[in-house]
C-alpha cells in the first residue's frame, strides 16, 4: 500500500467524544487478553505522546484494559483486582467487561461506579473464542436480542455518569448477522459509542475484515459514534478506514503486537504528519523489548515472572529481522532481564526496520466452527437458561 503524501482531510482528525471524555486523535487500543495489561498500555501511551516518554500525560488516544469478567470482579478475584489496576497517569481509565447475566453485569458496573474504579466502561460482545461463546458470551451474545438489551440496560443504568460503550462483531456467521440490530439496541439503551470488528465469529481472525459493514453500521446508527476495527496494520490503514467507511475512529488490536510505537504513527497520521512515522532499528526495538519485560516484572512483583510473561511478545517484536531460529528459541525461553539483554546484544542491532514488517501479525486462523450453548439458534429472542452459572470466573479472556 503506498504511503500517503498529503494530509488526510480535516474530518479524519476530528476528536472522538466518549461521554465527557475527548479522545484525540480518535484511536483506541483494543482490549486483548493477556496483552493489554498496565505495562503494555504504559508502553503504548508513551509512544502516543506521554510526557518524558513515560506516558505521564496519559497519551493521546484511549487505552482499554484487557477483558474483565463481571463475576470475577464482583467476587473480588485477586487476579482480576490486579488487572483493573491503573497507573496514576492513565486518563481516562477504561475497563472492558464481559458478562452474560444482566444482574451480575449490573452489580459489576455499579461497583466500578461507586468505588471509582474507572472512568469508562466497554462491554465485550466481540470475543470469538470457544470458552466464551459456548457459554453464550462474547460474540455469541448479540444473537439473543432481548438478552443483549437487558445487559446493556443494566450496564447503562448502573454506570450513572460513566459512559458505556460496546464492541461487537458482524454476527455468528454470514447466515446469522446481528450487528445492525445490536447497533439499534445500543442506541435505544443509551450506549455512548459502538466499535465493530468487521468479521464474524466463524472468521475469528482469518480472511479480510469487512469494512463495508462498518460503513453500513455508521449509516444505520448516525446518533452515536461508530469505531472501526479489523485489518489496521499501519497508520495509513487507519486513515483509509475512516475515509472509506465514514467511521468516527479506529480500534487497533493485532497491528500493535510487538509494535507499541504504532501509536506514534497513528497520532502523526491523524495530525497530518504522514512523513513522521517510526521505523526503529533492531537496537531500538531491543531497548523497547527490555523495557517491556522490565515493566511486566515491576507490575507482577517478580522479575522472572515478568520475563516469562514477556516471552509471547518476542516473535512479534522480531518479525522481519534477520534473527536465526536458534536465537529466537533462546530468547523465547529466557527468565531474567540479564539473559534477555545478553541474547539481544548478540544480534546485529544495526539492522534497519525490515521491509514488510508493518503487515499482518498475530492470529490469522479462520473458518472455525462456532461453539454455542445447546439450542442457542432456535430463537433469537428467548434467553431462558442464561444465568450466573454461565459467567466465567476468571478474567483476561
Amino acid at each position: 500500500m503506498p504511503t500517503l503524501t498529503t494530509p488526510a482531510p480535516d474530518r479524519t482528525a476530528a476528536p472522538l467524544r466518549i461521554g465527557p471524555h475527548t479522545v484525540a486523535p480518535p484511536v483506541v487500543l483494543a482490549p486483548m487478553a493477556g496483552i493489554t495489561n498496565a505495562p503494555f498500555r504504559t508502553l503504548c501511551r508513551s509512544f502516543a505522546g506521554g510526557e518524558s516518554g513515560d506516558g505521564a500525560s496519559g497519551g493521546k488516544g484511549l487505552f482499554v484494559s484487557e477483558m474483565i469478567t463481571t463475576r470475577a470482579l464482583v467476587e473480588r478475584n485477586e487476579k482480576t483486582m490486579q488487572l483493573i489496576h491503573f497507573d496514576a497517569t492513565e486518563t481516562p481509565r477504561s475497563i472492558q467487561l464481559y458478562g452474560v447475566d444482566p444482574v451480575t453485569v449490573g452489580k459489576a458496573v455499579r461497583m466500578i461506579a461507586e468505588e471509582d474504579l474507572a472512568d469508562h466502561i466497554d462491554l465485550n460482545f466481540g470475543c470469538p473464542v470457544p470458552k466464551v461463546t459456548r457459554k453464550g458470551g462474547g460474540s455469541a451474545l448479540p444473537y439473543k436480542r432481548n438478552l443483549l438489551r437487558a445487559i446493556v440496560r443494566e450496564a447503562v443504568t448502573g454506570a450513572g455518569d460513566l459512559p458505556v460503550t460496546m464492541k461487537m462483531r458482524k454476527g455468528l456467521d454470514d447466515d446469522h448477522l446481528t450487528y445492525l440490530d445490536a447497533g439499534r439496541i445500543a442506541v435505544e439503551e443509551g450506549v455512548t459509542a459502538i466499535a465493530l470488528h468487521g468479521r464474524t465469529t466463524a472468521q475469528h481472525y482469518g480472511g479480510t475484515a469487512d469494512w463495508d459493514a462498518i460503513a453500513r453500521l455508521k449509516e444505520h446508527v448516525p446518533e452515536i459514534p461508530v469505531l472501526g476495527n479489523g485489518d489496521i496494520w499501519s497508520a495509513e490503514d487507519a486513515l483509509r478506514m475512516v475515509r472509506e467507511t465514514g467511521c468516527d475512529g479506529v480500534v487497533v488490536g493485532r497491528g500493535c503486537l510487538g509494535r507499541p510505537w504504532l501509536f506514534a504513527d497513528l497520532v502523526a497520521a491523524f495530525e497530518g504528519r504522514t512523513d513522521d512515522f517510526v521505523r526503529p532499528t533492531l537496537r531500538e526495538v531491543a531497548d523497547v523489548m527490555v523495557r517491556h519485560a522490565t515493566l511486566l516484572g515491576e507490575w507482577i512483583g517478580d522479575e522472572a515472572r515478568g520475563v516469562i510473561d514477556f516471552r509471547k511478545h518476542v516473535a512479534w517484536y522480531l518479525k522481519g529481522f534477520a534473527v536465526g531460529s536458534e536465537m529466537r528459541k533462546r530468547l523465547a525461553i529466557t527468565s531474567s532481564l540479564e539473559a534477555l539483554r545478553a541474547g539481544l546484544d548478540e544480534l546485529d542491532l544495526d539492522q534497519p526496520w525490515p521491509t514488510g514488517a508493518d503487515g499482518p501479525r498475530g492470529r490469522t486462523s479462520g473458518n472455525n466452527r462456532v461453539v454455542l450453548p445447546d439450542g442457542w439458534l432456535k430463537d433469537p429472542y428467548d434467553c431462558a437458561g442464561i444465568g450466573e452459572d454461565a459467567e466465567l470466573d476468571t478474567s483476561g479472556g
